[in-house]
């Protein structure tokens, strides 16, 4: 179910960014939606240029917030916060996902919750922040976004390396090791896997375009689960 009926003055309260109204709900438009309503303009480009800006604002804060860390370990934590399962973390927290306009077969598949289709619409939406606002605004929109992952140690650890993190409160739980089985579909150059990821009576499943990406996104699902049953 969408989260149209709160309109996008909402979702702009959240990013605390006015955002041209015209291009937000292009950034919103996921290309199965584009598809079945005769070829509509989506959100691709926007995505495209959102991965740039989103990465270059990431880097000048971890450089300048870091200057005894090395390039490695700048590369390492940059990688972490520009990841999808980070970005889908990102984008959960401020309810995207309730926004996006997707075709009727992603409707049924859940695609509202799937972590590409999230990291890619925030992506779209840095991207339409970026022509709106200006590089400024869009930056500081991006560090406000992803500051909650930073003063979280647990959590920017999941984001960073989730199969670990799964293991590790696994572990603490007292449950059995993560088991993943992975399928694939689709033809080589658009392929899709799927991961289910399962510790005891507990699983979860992810979607990417590698296994690892897929198996990643699965137990951050899952490590999530456990973390909010721990705390219950």
């Amino acid at each position: 179910m969408t989260d149209s009926s709160r309109g996008p003055q909402h979702l702009t309260e959240k990013l605390g960014v006015e955002i041209d109204a015209e291009l937000l709900g292009l950034a919103l438009t996921h290309r199965s939606f584009a598809y079945e309503n005769g070829g509509l303009p989506h959100n691709e480009r926007l995505e495209f240029l959102g991965d740039s800006v989103l990465g270059l604002a990431v880097t000048t804060m971890l450089y300048t917030r870091h200057p005894d860390l090395e390039e490695g370990a700048l590369a390492k934590r940059r990688a972490s916060v520009v990841s999808t399962v980070a970005l889908a973390e990102v984008a959960r927290g401020i309810g995207l996902g309730g926004h996006i306009r997707l075709g009727r077969g992603e409707e049924l598949t859940g695609g509202r919750d799937k972590d590409s289709i999230l990291a890619d619409a925030m992506e779209a939406v840095i991207g339409a922040a970026y022509l709106s606002a200006g590089s400024e605004a869009a930056t500081a929109m991006v560090l406000r976004l992803i500051e909650p992952l930073l003063e979280d140690p647990e959590r920017y650890g999941a984001a960073m390396d989730p199969k670990t993190a799964l293991q590790e409160i696994a572990a603490r739980q007292g449950l059995t090791p993560p088991i993943y089985v992975v399928t694939a579909s689709g033809p080589d150059h658009e392929r899709r896997f799927v991961a289910t990821v399962s510790v005891g009576e507990h699983s979860a499943t992810g979607e990417g375009t590698s296994k690892k990406t897929a198996e990643m996104a699965a137990a951050l699902d899952l490590w999530r689960g456990l973390s909010e049953r721990a705390r219950a």
